[in-house]
């Protein structure tokens, strides 16, 4: 049973797996051919901005609120999947912050409610990706998203970063009403693709996300950007790493 303390958890992102050297490779990890990448959102874009933003709006409450509003954001999908009652990541993103706000006792007005909100539709990517997903390209491998982000929000980060064109597919969790880690969700990318799971890699930002991509049967990179702390969930990524440049190894080893 997931008690309480467990399901908090969940959502500070974080899974099995150590970092050795940028990249770690699990034991009897599979050498299936990588035909094809999804991503979720955050592997790609920087939330960081998001954060700053809240501290600027809220001086000296910005990180805690931050953590509230991502914890909430979080069990809102789970909730929602779970009791079969669903409303996009938007909705869900908004409903949490106005809970995390309320908790810390902070009064959000409509502006910085906006702001806050608006921030999710100015993300552009973290340092290394232009160049990363061009390489996955030239080696030959199909790249698509695979996120709770809904279909306006992945395309406002792909316009912010000027990576039009790059990917596929665009598979939000709008399109099956469920969010990740319901295993209907990571049945889009099978479905989108034509392909087996296990020639679909998966990278995850969230060490939950890992879990349900590798529990789904995707060979899983778990991307760790933030240097979450271990899930305890009986299951390892295949590689674990700081960067994309641990998931360009990891896949074009298996062209």
């Amino acid at each position: 049973m997931l008690n309480r303390r467990n399901f908090l958890a969940l959502a500070a992102g974080g899974a099995a797996g150590s970092v050795v050297g940028g990249v770690a490779e699990a034991a009897g990890a599979s050498r299936s051919r990588a035909r094809a990448i999804v991503f979720d959102a955050f592997p790609i874009f920087d939330p960081r901005p998001v954060f700053t933003l809240a501290e600027e709006l809220f001086p000296g409450h910005g990180t805690e609120l931050s953590q509230a509003w991502r914890t909430r954001q979080f069990e809102y999908t789970w909730l929602r999947t779970v009791a079969g009652r669903y409303a996009d990541f938007w909705q869900v993103t908004e409903d949490a912050l106005v809970f995390a706000a309320r908790s810390l006792k902070l009064d959000l007005d409509p502006q910085p409610r906006a702001r806050l909100m608006n921030a999710y539709l100015n993300l552009k990517t973290w340092p290394d990706v232009p160049q990363a997903l061009r390489s996955l390209q030239a080696a030959g491998i199909r790249l698509a998203f695979l996120s709770n982000f809904s279909r306006r929000m992945l395309e406002a980060g792909i316009k912010n970063s000027g990576l039009e064109g790059m990917f596929e597919h665009l598979l939000s969790t709008d399109q099956v009403r469920q969010f990740k880690p319901a295993p209907r969700t990571y049945q889009m990318a099978v479905d989108a693709f034509g392909l087996k799971p296990e020639e679909i890699v998966f990278a995850a930002f969230a060490g939950w996300d890992a879990a349900g991509a590798k529990w789904f049967g995707f060979p899983t990179i778990w991307v760790n950007r933030l240097n979450a702390p271990v899930e305890q969930l009986s299951v390892v990524p295949d590689v674990t790493c700081n960067d994309l440049s641990g998931l360009i190894t990891f896949a074009t080893s298996r062209r």
